[in-house]
């Protein structure tokens, strides 16, 4: 009698007996085990950060001398923007981890970070639309950066659309993998559009090669909320791919 998916990861995976290895997680029952003990640990930190952020962005940044204070909504639009693109590059990964190698782990990380990266994508642009109809006048133009982060929802939504569309798992994999992968070549479209084409969007705020055009406080806010959102999108991905390890194994029992 096979046990049942539900008791499956109930215990200390065999593996971790003699000693954890990195490259253990990229078995189910490892990186369950590890995901179970480390989500709630990481999302009290990105409640902690996300609340210092805030605070840092709306009460103690100085008011903009150009923008007023409509320029606070970047404390939320640019961590979006910056997670919308970092997640497609990490789901495309491991979706071609697992097209190549075929690790059993890695397209459902691809899968479980999918549906968040298409969240700050939808963030990115609406809280864009609401900085831009006060600059520029009106809710949405045929910006470069603009249409480019729109594409970059489209592909989010077509990856999701294809991989719950084919029933068989691995094939559903393979063709997301596909997906995912063409669609990488939009994102440095996105970072680069401001520099490649003329454009109503400002430029980059922070870059490697030159201090940051803003205030320390503004800086530290920006970091703290970008940091937020990264540890909120840990947090997601190892629940949710918790959840399809077990819907996995369930599937693989029938």
């Amino acid at each position: 009698m096979k046990p049942s998916a539900s008791h499956a990861f109930d215990s200390t995976p065999a593996a971790l007996r003699a000693g954890f290895r990195w490259r253990q997680l990229a078995s189910p029952p490892v990186f369950d085990y590890w995901a179970a003990r480390s989500w709630p640990w990481l999302g009290a930190l990105a409640v902690v950060l996300a609340v210092v952020g805030l605070w840092i962005g709306f009460f103690v940044a100085p008011t903009d001398h150009q923008q007023g204070e409509v320029y606070r909504i970047i404390f939320l639009h640019v961590p979006a923007a910056w997670m919308s693109m970092l997640i497609y590059v990490a789901a495309a990964m491991h979706a071609g981890l697992g097209l190549i190698f075929r690790t059993r782990i890695s397209p459902l990380l691809a899968r479980a970070l999918a549906p968040t990266g298409a969240m700050f994508t939808v963030i990115a642009l609406w809280s864009g639309a609401a900085w831009g109809k006060p600059t520029w006048g009106a809710w949405w133009v045929w910006d470069a950066r603009l249409t480019s982060e729109l594409i970059l929802l489209f592909l989010y939504l077509g990856y999701m659309g294809v991989s719950s569309a084919i029933e068989d798992s691995k094939r559903a994999d393979s063709a997301g993998a596909i997906v995912l992968l063409a669609g990488v070549v939009n994102v440095p479209i996105i970072y680069f559009s401001v520099q490649w084409w003329s454009t109503l969007h400002q430029g980059a705020t922070i870059r490697m090669n030159a201090a940051p055009s803003m205030t320390q406080a503004m800086l530290v806010g920006m970091l703290l909320m970008a940091l937020a959102c990264w540890f909120y999108t840990l947090v997601v991905c190892l629940v949710r791919t918790r959840c399809l390890i077990r819907e996995r194994a369930a599937q693989e029992q029938l």
